[in-house]
């Protein structure tokens, strides 16, 4: 299975959010500079996340956005699946028409997978992959005096689907 970018960066981008937006709502701006991932993609994330009710918008000057829920409640699995995206390792899209209208021969095995995968990440909330991340504080400011902080989001996400 192959996680696209999207979801990736939908991962990568609620666990900065969770992170910063504990004080005061933050800008895609922002996490768009901190994890280095275009501003204009990050905005069609975050309309699949707000109408999917895992974020929400703050209007006004210190605007921005800020988690739907609490952090404990929203799983790494709600995320992807807001961004459409599917966990799903077969070739027929789990339609079972893999060789000439039937099953493949390996069809069962890789339903399994899916329905494993998607039950791990199911399983992980928000909150939990906020407590494991290894967060990597810089000496650097923002503008606000903030500390900025900047995760990795290669091993950020690979924590959520090892």
């Amino acid at each position: 299975m192959r996680l696209t970018t999207k979801g990736r960066y939908a991962v990568t981008a609620m666990l900065d959010l969770a992170f910063h937006s504990r004080v005061k709502p933050v800008t895609l701006t922002d996490i768009a500079t901190r994890q280095t991932i275009s501003l204009s993609y990050l905005e069609q994330l975050f309309s699949r996340l707000r109408r999917a009710g895992l974020v929400v918008g703050v209007r006004g000057p210190g605007g921005g956005y800020k988690l739907g829920r609490e952090v404990n409640l929203i799983s790494i699995a709600e995320i992807i699946l807001a961004v459409d995206e599917q966990v799903d390792l077969t070739n027929c899209e789990k339609k079972g028409n893999c060789l000439d209208g039937q099953p493949c021969l390996t069809h069962d095995l890789w339903m399994g997978l899916s329905e494993t995968v998607s039950e791990y990440l199911e399983g992980i909330s928000l909150g939990e992959l906020l407590q494991q991340t290894d967060a990597k504080e810089c000496d650097t400011q923002n503008a606000d005096g903030q500390q900025v902080v900047h995760f990795n989001s290669v091993d950020t996400v690979a924590m959520a689907i090892k």
